[in-house]
């Protein structure tokens, strides 16, 4: 592994019964690199993001973060480390509103809800105003100060999308793993949260961004990797992969 690898999977597989969803698939993630990851339904792309975050146990390979082996970490301990991720349906709490859903990411050192101040001393008080003020200053840089007290389960597709990386912005991360942010987010939304992740980035967060909207993936990717049938099929700059007759092939039959 190289100094600037952040994420390194070697030969990770993951099955169930007989079927392997993951068949013995190797990448690395640079640190302050955009991988875009495409492919077509059932093509193992969300399992691999499962047994990278620690959802689901990669059963053969290994998995490094920073220098360190995560294979076995659980999700709680990756995420502490600064690997986190979204899910292609977001997960937001409906009830509670975007400024509180940003708020229940958050946890104290001892990995509990920042929850009923009757309890809470000075000092976790104060931390929580600083949280508060942090939720406030996410919500601002992703457009949705607006919609701070709004109850999230009443914002669009693509709001909810944002209110999913602003949880996992309040973890403080170093690599988030982005599963199908486009999905049902009109264009104008789109754009934005392309721009968000490009500024994010540019602040020195890598990302792993899984998705089938391919010209959205290819404009923000620095390297794409196209799988099928829970291996790698093609891997490399974005243009080149798109001109590669098997991914042609394997999407859309041979219109990409």
């Amino acid at each position: 592994m190289t100094a600037t690898t952040m994420l390194k999977v070697d030969a990770v597989t993951r099955q169930f019964g007989g079927f392997k969803a993951v068949d013995g698939v190797s990448l690395q993630l640079g640190a302050g690199e955009i991988l875009g990851i495409a492919g077509t339904n059932g093509a193992g792309k969300s399992t691999l993001f499962a047994a990278i975050a620690g959802q689901q146990p990669a059963d053969a390979g290994q998995i490094h973060f920073e220098g360190q082996d995560i294979t076995r970490m659980p999700p709680y301990r990756r995420a502490r480390l600064g690997l986190v991720r979204t899910f292609q349906i977001p997960r937001e709490f409906k009830s509670l509103t975007v400024h509180e859903n940003l708020m229940a990411a958050a946890a104290n050192p001892q990995g509990e809800r920042l929850l009923n101040a009757f309890f809470q001393t000075r000092s976790l008080r104060e931390h929580e105003a600083q949280l508060s003020v942090k939720a406030d200053r996410i919500l601002q840089f992703l457009n949705l100060a607006r919609v701070r007290d709004v109850k999230a389960g009443g914002l669009s597709g693509g709001q909810k999308k944002l209110v999913e990386l602003g949880r996992v912005l309040m973890l403080d991360p170093r690599c988030i793993l982005l599963d199908e942010p486009f999905a049902g987010v009109n264009p104008v939304l789109i754009e934005e949260i392309c721009d968000r992740v490009r500024e994010l980035n540019g602040q020195g967060i890598a990302f792993i961004v899984i998705e089938h909207h391919l010209q959205a993936l290819k404009s923000l990717s620095n390297r794409m990797i196209v799988m099928d049938r829970g291996s790698i099929l093609a891997e490399g700059d974005p243009h080149t992969v798109l001109d590669d007759p098997r991914v042609q092939e394997a999407y859309m039959g041979g219109v990409v």
